[in-house]
């Protein structure tokens, strides 16, 4: 990394990279911790270091009251990112839901399976979730810097979120056949830390209007102090070195008590 911004001198660093995949997370938090946080880290300090004017930094719905080791995971590089010095370098943080079309997209699982005849698989019918376009998420982010004075958090307007299973419907339609007749839909469970529904705000962050309709700045009255979050990112860091899972979960979810991991990742 440190090679190609030498090079390439960016003036504004979008970072998107991480491990997304939940339930693939909650088998290998020692992996999501190094990547989706370290990796954040890492990228901070080398922004820095290279004098890049502006860091975006793409978290997800996820990091609000995570249930996921992903979430949590992004939480702390949202909590490192806010509580950082600007001087030289500007940082942001833009958090939102699914991207329609993304990779490993659902839509494009559902289509597979509808290409084949089914069955289509939908986890549970009450899941919701919000989804955007690519093209309307990346117009987004790049205007959310119109707006930012520096360790600034943003949230998207997602509209509704929508019925998992009504998505599988539409499609299944769509293609023109039609649902539970032609192809059938089947309920696989909920997977180890899914959410039934997403949030894009804690209860103490507060939704402040921006001059874009649907971009909102949100402030909060309870973060940890600078002091604070690089404490615990050491003693996770130590916990890595150690490859200690419990150890590392335990101090990853003391620094966002508002996560509820699934018990079976603490085994």
């Amino acid at each position: 990394m440190e090679l190609w911004m030498s090079r390439l001198k960016p003036d504004i660093v979008f970072h998107v990279a991480a491990h997304k995949h939940v339930p693939l997370m909650e088998e290998n938090p020692l992996e999501a911790f190094r990547v989706n946080t370290l990796g954040t880290i890492n990228l901070v300090e080398l922004s820095r270091k290279m004098k890049v004017k502006h860091f975006v930094f793409i978290s997800t719905d996820k990091a609000v009251n995570p249930t996921s080791v992903m979430g949590l995971t992004k939480r702390i590089s949202e909590l490192y990112i806010m509580t950082q010095d600007t001087d030289d370098t500007k940082f942001s943080i833009v958090r939102f839901g699914n991207v329609l079309g993304s990779r490993g997209s659902v839509v494009e699982k559902f289509r597979r399976q509808i290409e084949k005849g089914g069955p289509v698989t939908v986890t549970d019918p009450r899941m919701k979730r919000y989804f955007m376009s690519i093209p309307e998420a990346v117009s987004l982010i790049l205007q959310s810097l119109l707006y930012s004075s520096g360790n600034d958090l943003f949230i998207l307007d997602m509209g509704e979120q929508i019925p998992i299973v009504k998505l599988a419907e539409t499609m299944i339609m769509l293609s023109g056949f039609v649902p539970h007749q032609d192809i059938k839909i089947v309920y696989t469970g909920v997977r180890p830390g899914e959410k039934m529904y997403e949030e894009l705000t804690y209860p103490y962050e507060r939704k402040e209007f921006t001059p874009h309709p649907k971009i909102f700045r949100v402030k909060s009255d309870s973060l940890p102090s600078r002091e604070t979050v690089l404490e615990a990112i050491l003693s996770m860091k130590s916990a890595l070195e150690r490859k200690d899972v419990n150890a590392l979960l335990s101090e990853m979810m003391r620094l966002v008590p508002e996560a509820k991991l699934n018990d079976g990742v603490l085994d």
